[in-house]
């Protein structure tokens, strides 16, 4: 299953996703990555393959001291992936709930390790922490 769909299906928090994002790079362009989480504290973190550039997602920083988060993996064994993060918005267009959706990069499988409630406004800043 493609990313974005599995994202939309999965409905962030139970709410329908209005927007996905795909994680990029910023070093290098890259799409291929390892990630951290930590479902219980809302952290995210990826470091690209190619070029080895760690970036805290969304609003992950604010947690960022405290956190590690724990390596995910495929069943299948994979630990590299295709990320994507799934938005459910508001009614005015801001960001209720974000997901993080992987696909894995050695069997296809898709998942979502970590999502977590956004409790401030606005905070369409996060769409760019993809």
């Amino acid at each position: 299953m493609e990313l974005d769909a599995y994202l939309r299906q999965y409905r962030a928090g139970g709410y329908p996703v209005g927007r996905v994002e795909h994680s990029v790079c910023a070093a290098c362009g890259g799409t291929e990555f390892r990630l951290w989480v930590d479902d219980a504290a809302g952290y995210a973190a990826r470091r690209c393959e190619a070029c080895e550039d760690e970036f805290v997602m969304l609003d992950s920083a604010d947690v960022a001291d405290e956190e590690d988060g724990d390596e995910a993996g495929c069943p299948c064994g994979g630990e590299t992936f295709e990320i994507a993060v799934g938005y459910a918005l508001r009614n005015d267009g801001d960001v209720r709930w974000v997901s993080v959706g992987m696909r894995c990069l050695t069997d296809g499988a898709c998942g979502v390790y970590t999502d977590w409630k956004i409790n401030y406004s606005p905070a369409g800043h996060l769409f760019d922490l993809a």
